[in-house]
């Protein structure tokens, strides 16, 4: 499956719902916020030594909602999923030059 079948399934499953109509763009930003809220408390008292394994499903859950929410928003927007990730790569290469940025987890304004 290509993440355009997911997306288009994703957008079906909206669609078949009549739930469109509530998909305003602050909701869906708030929404996905509240979304990943929850994939992060998965990861909740958890140090550096501790596996998550036993939150495995729970954060795919996690951030398929996440997922599905930016999907909603994209489609309300206008946005084109690939053109916008492309978009900020290519942003995110003059931020963080290969030869400045490798193995550093500095800001680009540190670098």
């Amino acid at each position: 499956m290509t993440f355009s079948d997911v997306q288009q399934e994703a957008l079906a499953f909206r669609d078949e719902r009549d739930w469109r109509q509530f998909h305003n763009p602050k909701d869906l930003a708030i929404s996905i916020s509240l979304e990943a809220a929850e994939l992060l408390e998965c990861f909740q008292w958890s140090g550096s030594d501790l596996d998550p394994s036993e939150s495995k499903e729970r954060i795919h859950e996690e951030f398929a909602d996440v997922m599905m929410y930016c999907i909603y928003l994209a489609d309300v927007e206008g946005i084109d999923i690939p053109a916008a990730l492309h978009d900020k790569i290519e942003r995110n290469a003059k931020h963080y030059p290969v030869d400045k940025a490798i193995g550093s987890a500095k800001k680009y304004t540190e670098l």
